[in-house]
This record gives C-alpha cells, structure tokens and sequence, in this order.
C-alpha cells in the first residue's frame, strides 16, 4: 500500500534508508525530532512509503517547489528513492514514483525533477521507465 508517511513512521523510515546510503541510524534527539516535525508540518514535503505486510519496503521524498516561471506553476523534486534490498525488482519503488506523480499533477506541477547519485546502469535505466530522461538539464552539485 502506498501512502504518506505518518508520524509513527520515523524508526521504520530512518532503518530504511540503511539500504540507501545511510551507514547507521541516528540517535533519536531534539534535533531529529524537530526535523521530523518539520517534515511532517510541511504541506509541500511529501514523505512516500510503500508498506507490504505493515513493514515498509520502498519510499521516495517528493517536495513541491513554488515557483514564479512557468506561468506561477511550480515544480517538484524527487530525492530518496529506496527500496529495501530483500524487496528489490518487484515495482514498489515505481508505486512509490508513480505516487509522487500524482501528487504533483495533483498540485498543477509543470515538472518533476530526479537526483541519483548511482552510475549503475539498471539503475538509470529504471528511471528512464519511470518516465525520466538525463537529457533536458544537467545537473551540478556543490556539498557543503
């Protein structure tokens, strides 16, 4: 069942991302629970999970962007798309995209933007079926 992240999700969420990139999940603080607030309070931040069985499997974060171009329509990004290893190559992370789709048709989105950081080519090309392409933009990055 795909769905929005509720605020009992956390631990769940944060164990997830064990599968992403994430090496160790953080030690529960104020400062974790205020971003989780945050998250949580903000009707442009879309936390989607894919739950089978109540354990949730695949998630990916959509987040609607205001914009002033576009005719005033605004954009959304997509970051965070994971699936866990045990549950790979069975769609619910497209559930999960294809969800965040609908939630930016929903709020009159002209486009969807998408980071990976994955140079794997099953990879890529599943976001290329997602409905993706790497050839409009290009992006850059600068970590701080």
């Amino acid at each position: 069942m795909v769905r929005e992240a509720g605020r009992g999700d956390l631990q769940e969420i944060l164990e997830l991302y064990l599968c992403l990139h994430e090496t160790s999940v953080p030690e529960y603080s104020e400062h974790l629970a205020a971003v989780w607030e945050q998250i949580m309070s903000d009707e442009n931040h879309h936390l989607i999970v894919n739950e089978v069985d109540g354990i949730i499997v695949s998630s990916c974060v959509c987040v609607i962007i205001p914009n002033l171009t576009r005719n005033v329509c605004p954009y959304a990004f997509v970051e965070n798309v994971v699936t866990h290893s045990d549950h790979r190559g069975r769609g619910y992370a497209m559930q999960c995209l294809d969800y965040a789709k609908a939630v930016a048709k929903q709020q009159d989105c002209y486009k969807m933007m998408l980071l990976t950081g994955s140079k794997e080519q099953k990879t890529l090309d599943f976001y290329t079926r997602a409905g993706y392409n790497c050839t409009d933009k290009t992006a850059f990055i600068q970590w701080l």
